[in-house]
């Protein structure tokens, strides 16, 4: 394998282990500091640290360019904010394949064929596997968070896309996360936070943003510059299967067999998805405009830029 393809399927496998590993070991956080406090002080480091590695240039840009980013700051806020409130109420394996249908639902709306009717019917398959209303057992606050989440999702995947346009670098990413900082604020309950802040808290509340965004929205981000898209979204069509694992090994949340086969069919139709999405000759656009034509946007199942049609 060429070694800039090895390096992209190895950040992105890191991305989602990241991605699971920071939400399971949450549980800490979340009882000192509240879910929505969690949240907050996590965006904040990720705004934090990215403003001072990016540097963004804010003077003389296009309004609507910096709009952009504040509404997928906005979004990525309130998508950070719902995702939390999912995973303290129903398993990590769970709510992240729930979550998961946003991008799919993208991913989805570009395909043309009968045959790829198949994919969002095994979708929904496993949406009813994981959550079984018929039984009564599950947490239909949790659900509902983790379909927010999922739309949460497929509206940053299409603004990233734009925002990884108009912006070099990580700054469009940096802008954003300040905004999603701002947005989460009020739902904070920063007297709490405070109270409870220590050095301990203060160092492991670092950790877990380095783990949850940091590290995996800039994983992602090189991956793709080294990946093809369907390469990259097949890979991350896995990341229901790594929550169920990362939440079976680090939250001792053992599946039962119908959530099993509901990961599998979600992750199925992923990756079904994105081999069944047509190549467009056009290549990746990384300028700020190009004539004002830009390839489309669709879902490859990661938290930064997807675009269908690359040929890596």
């Amino acid at each position: 394998m060429p070694v800039p393809r090895l390096r992209g399927s190895a950040l992105a496998v890191v991305a989602m282990i990241s991605v699971q590993t920071g939400a399971g070991t949450s549980s800490w956080l979340f009882d000192r500091f509240g879910v929505p406090g969690t949240a907050w002080l996590r965006l904040t480091w990720a705004a934090a640290v990215l403003w001072l590695i990016a540097r963004p240039r804010i003077r003389g840009r296009d309004r609507r360019e910096l709009g952009t980013a504040l509404l997928l700051g906005a979004v990525s806020g309130l998508l950070t904010l719902l995702y939390f409130e999912a995973v303290v109420r129903i398993p990590l394996g769970t709510a992240t394949a729930l979550e998961f249908l946003g991008p799919l639902a993208v991913a989805v709306a570009g395909l043309r064929r009968r045959v790829d009717a198949l994919w969002p019917l095994a979708a929904t398959v496993g949406v009813l596997a994981l959550t079984r209303p018929w039984s009564g057992a599950v947490d239909l606050a949790g659900v509902g968070f983790a379909l927010g989440a999922a739309v949460g999702w497929a509206g940053y995947i299409l603004l990233t896309k734009r925002v990884g346009d108009q912006f070099t670098g990580l700054g469009g990413l940096a802008v954003s996360m300040a905004a999603a900082s701002v947005v989460t604020l009020p739902f904070a309950d920063v007297a709490r936070v405070a109270g409870q802040m220590d050095l301990s808290s203060f160092a492991l509340s670092g950790l877990a943003a380095l783990l949850l965004p940091i590290l995996p929205y800039a994983a992602e981000m090189v991956a793709l510059r080294d990946l093809p898209t369907a390469v990259f979204g097949t890979l991350m069509s896995l990341e229901p299967a790594v929550g169920v694992v990362v939440g079976s090994v680090v939250l001792s949340q053992q599946p039962s067999w119908p959530q099993v086969l509901g990961v599998v069919l979600v992750t199925f139709a992923g990756i079904g998805t994105v081999l069944s999405t047509p190549r467009e000759a056009t290549p990746r656009v990384r300028g700020p405009d190009a004539g004002g034509k830009r390839p489309s946007s669709a879902a490859s199942g990661g938290r930064c830029e997807a675009e269908v049609g690359s040929s890596g």
